[in-house]
């Protein structure tokens, strides 16, 4: 399997009368985008006209991309993705995690550590580094663990990770066991710049649970898992964010009461930031009452009311949430295929991720296009600190194109992941990407992979 920095790289790439999109610089008008040997030169009406006119002339030198009713953007970001490499290869692996990354017009994914070893030493993020540059289709960002295997007993080498390449930490998966360990990877991860990504959960009330503790869990008699077991874990960590003074980055929040901590949080002058997912966005745990026992609607943290949903939304639109992230969990069918309280928890979600957002966010008009492309993509860039974000005159040639008007149904058979548990086959949605280029690379062209 080929990387993205194996495709032929036009040594002028010009991107034509689309909709240029870019929410770091305020940009949203018709223009031309010029990449010139993988790097962003020119943004701006006609900057690709003399290009354009010499492209029949110089023997595949300068290739043309008519965006005409098409939006351009700075590519998409996905800072929360389980890519299963080393060990759970039969789920997924780089190489087919980075595919379906680029179908859903992620040009960068940031590898969450919870693999089989966990990536918790220098020489694990070396090889998910080197796995990537190998065999990606889009770039890879990994992650480090913030204790020995996530075992919540000992801090791993956050400084080693973090001159190889470490992007940021979590123990994702499992929370940070105790309150002491996770003021220590505060303070450690702050001196290497890097951001602690915490999955928010109190382990004493959600032990066992399987769905959202509430009217549809008593109902199908299911364990269930409250809403106060992220809730109280929110409020410890923004507590040791404010002592220590350093980066908090809470995953998949799902709750109202969290968000509103988090809210006063930022309020306060905390360096907290936040992600939510789509399946938090658009479904319900009454998704279960519909479907009942279906393990596609089984997830952690578990779907939440209707009254959380909405106040996610609402928080998404205000900024106190700063970006969406798919928390993309292949898995294998025998781990889905189970009585519902012993499936696995997760669903893939970087092919739907960008349908999903225009379809249900964007089009009723909880979001403006602008707001959605910020937190697919400014947002994490700045979370992580990686390149790209931004449309601007020097930044790496990463861009997603998208037809906006596109109508499509989710076919769990034609995904490039290897993971099918979704439940969202069958959904119809408007709005995709067609044309993903990674570092000037044309990745997919005309919803169609390169690689």
């Amino acid at each position: 399997m080929k990387s993205w920095r194996e495709l032929p790289l036009p040594e002028v790439l010009v991107i034509r009368g689309g909709r240029v999109l870019d929410p770091a610089s305020g940009l949203d008008d018709v223009a031309d985008v010029v990449v010139e040997e993988g790097v962003i030169r020119r943004v701006g009406p006609d900057a690709g006209e003399g290009y354009a006119r010499r492209a029949g002339e110089e023997g595949g030198r300068i290739r043309v991309l008519d965006a005409r009713g098409l939006v351009v953007t700075p590519g998409l970001i996905d800072m929360h993705v389980h890519l299963r490499e080393p060990g759970q290869d039969y789920k997924e692996d780089i190489a087919s995690g980075t595919r379906a990354a680029a179908c859903g017009g992620f040009t960068a994914v940031a590898a969450m550590p919870n693999t089989q070893p966990v990536i918790d030493t220098l020489p694990l993020v070396e090889f998910v580094r080197t796995q990537a540059e190998r065999h990606g289709a889009a770039r890879v960002y990994p992650i480090g663990a913030v204790t020995k295997g996530s075992q919540g007993q000992e801090l791993a080498p956050i400084g080693e990770m973090a001159e190889g390449g470490a992007t940021a930490f979590s123990d994702d998966g499992h929370p940070v066991a105790t309150a002491e360990l996770m003021r220590l990877a505060l303070l450690y991860a702050g001196q290497f710049g890097r951001v602690v990504i915490d999955h928010c959960e109190e382990k004493s009330l959600t032990q066992g649970g399987s769905m959202h503790r509430g009217r549809v869990s008593t109902l199908l008699g299911l364990h269930g898992m409250p809403s106060t077991g992220e809730d109280i874990a929110v409020a410890r960590n923004l507590m040791l964010a404010e002592e220590t003074g350093n980066r908090l980055h809470i995953a998949h929040l799902s709750t109202g009461r969290s968000l509103e901590l988090v809210r006063q949080a930022k309020a306060r002058g905390v360096q907290v930031t936040c992600e939510v997912t789509p399946h938090h966005l658009v479904l319900t745990d009454e998704s279960l009452e519909q479907h009942r026992y279906d393990t596609n609607y089984k997830m952690s943290p578990p779907l939440r009311p209707a009254e959380d949903v909405e106040a996610l939304r609402r928080g998404l639109a205000d900024g106190t949430i700063d970006c969406i992230a798919t928390d993309h969990a292949p898995h294998h069918a025998d781990d889905k295929e189970v009585p519902f309280p012993e499936a696995a928890f997760g669903i893939v979600g970087l092919e739907t991720a960008l349908g999903l957002v225009l379809t249900h966010l964007v089009q009723p008009g909880v979001l403006s296009l602008s707001q959605a492309i910020a937190a697919l993509s400014l947002a994490p860039a700045r979370i992580l600190g990686v390149p790209g974000g931004t449309l601007a005159e020097g930044a790496p040639g990463d861009i997603t194109v998208i037809d906006p008007a596109a109508l499509w149904t989710v076919d769990p058979s034609q995904f490039a992941s290897r993971g099918r548990n979704t439940p969202f086959g069958g959904l119809r949605l408007t709005g995709r990407a067609v044309h993903t280029v990674v570092g000037g690379r044309l990745v997919m062209e005309n919803g169609e992979l390169n690689i």
